[in-house]
């Protein structure tokens, strides 16, 4: 599976040569559906190819422009790993594909640009949170959003308690000294080892430099991020850290309990949980901005103000239906939409326009069910100004 990121997003959205191809299909990790999915992508391609040459292009080269797609037909160890759902982009010179949790209705569209209004939930309210897990014996961050997990490489965190404290493996064995012996004969037997008699200041004192190395390392990671950090571990070494972070986006509650033994999708599972109330208040915060503002200036559901605001980098806020398509086309320079209520030659998805020029110009985008907002509105848009 590829977590798929808002910087990947808007390299996506940046891709300018056309025509460009985008293909979604959903996909299955087991079972006799496995071996359909190849050849559900073939379909697709096929279709992609006839828009392709709808547009004018030779069949020669929409098959030359398709063939990074068409190479995945007779990978096998590709088919073997899949998520939920596949997209695939190609322009001239660029080629991307992601295995995503979403599961996909079959799309291909031909156009100007990518098509990428399927991947908005995965941005929804931009959900995305870290997760440490630390314990004595080691430290993991995880990166997540609601629907995929990954785990970071973490170079700048301590591998362990022991390698702060620059332990090595002959100091934690027991260890055995004779005193300096008062007669020949005679001695006392000084044992100096881990486990029995620990000093407790000491040991917290300790876990304090472990835990404060931790936080030097995440704000060299983290050092202008504002997504929301989890800790997983047991409660005293958690409050050994927070005592300690210095990280402004902590969340106040954790996972309790030593995480070694919890894999990656469990410990995602236990910080959803706790992370995502706080993911839904943004949005809930956004449709009530939504509902005060409906019928001013501050806010539309027609497409033809939402678009050019978007483009002005006035939105927002952008609300829109998963599904929802509004074809026609637009003139950046003019700022002027046609509508069409069918695809005609030319056409592109306006609405998905709208989400892309609200992403970069750091715009919220939001998909949303219509019941969740006034009259059941399939796209609106709160404006800054």
């Amino acid at each position: 599976m590829n977590l798929l990121q808002i910087d990947e997003l808007k390299t996506l959205i940046e891709q300018a040569e056309s025509p460009c191809v985008s293909i979604y299909m959903p996909t299955h990790e087991a079972g006799q559906e496995t071996q359909e999915d190849p050849i559900r992508l073939k379909n697709l391609l096929r279709r992609a190819e006839g828009q392709l040459q709808e547009m004018g292009m030779a069949a020669e080269k929409a098959g030359s422009l398709l063939k990074p797609a068409s190479d995945l037909l007779l990978d096998s160890i590709f088919w073997r790993h899949q998520s939920d759902g596949l997209a695939i982009f190609v322009c001239p010179g660029f080629y991307r594909h992601y295995r995503l949790p979403l599961s996909f209705r079959e799309v291909v569209i031909a156009g100007s640009h990518l098509h990428l209004k399927p991947l908005m939930p995965l941005f929804t309210g931009d959900g995305r949170f870290y997760v440490l897990a630390m314990s004595q014996n080691g430290t993991r961050i995880l990166q997540g959003t609601r629907y995929s997990v990954r785990e970071l490489r973490a170079d700048e965190l301590p591998a362990s308690l022991a390698e702060v404290l620059r332990f090595d493996v002959a100091e934690k064995q027991l260890q055995f000294h004779t005193a300096p012996q008062a007669r020949a004969g005679t001695g006392d037997a000084i044992y100096h080892g881990h486990g029995s008699g620990i000093d407790d200041a000491k040991h917290k004192k300790d876990l304090l430099r472990y835990v404060q190395a931790i936080d030097r390392g995440l704000q060299k990671m983290f050092a202008t991020d504002k997504a929301p950090l989890v800790i997983a571990g047991v409660e005293y070494l958690q409050a050994i850290y927070r005592e300690a972070n210095s990280y402004p986006h902590l969340v106040p509650e954790g996972i309790a309990g030593s995480p070694d033994k919890l894999s990656a999708r469990q410990l995602h599972e236990r910080a959803w949980q706790i992370v995502e109330p706080i993911f839904t208040q943004g949005l809930d915060d956004a449709i009530g901005q939504y509902g005060r503002l409906a019928g001013t200036e501050r806010a539309s559901t027609d497409i033809s103000t939402v678009l050019p605001a978007a483009l002005q980098a006035r939105n927002q806020y952008l609300f829109l239906a998963p599904n929802h398509q509004q074809w026609g086309r637009f003139d950046p320079q003019a700022g002027t939409v046609e509508l069409h209520e069918k695809p005609a030659r030319g056409d592109e998805d306006l609405a998905d326009l709208a989400a892309m020029y609200t992403l970069l110009n750091n715009g919220t985008v939001y998909a949303v069910d219509p019941g969740k907002l006034n009259n059941g509105h399939r796209i609106a848009a709160v404006f800054r100004y």
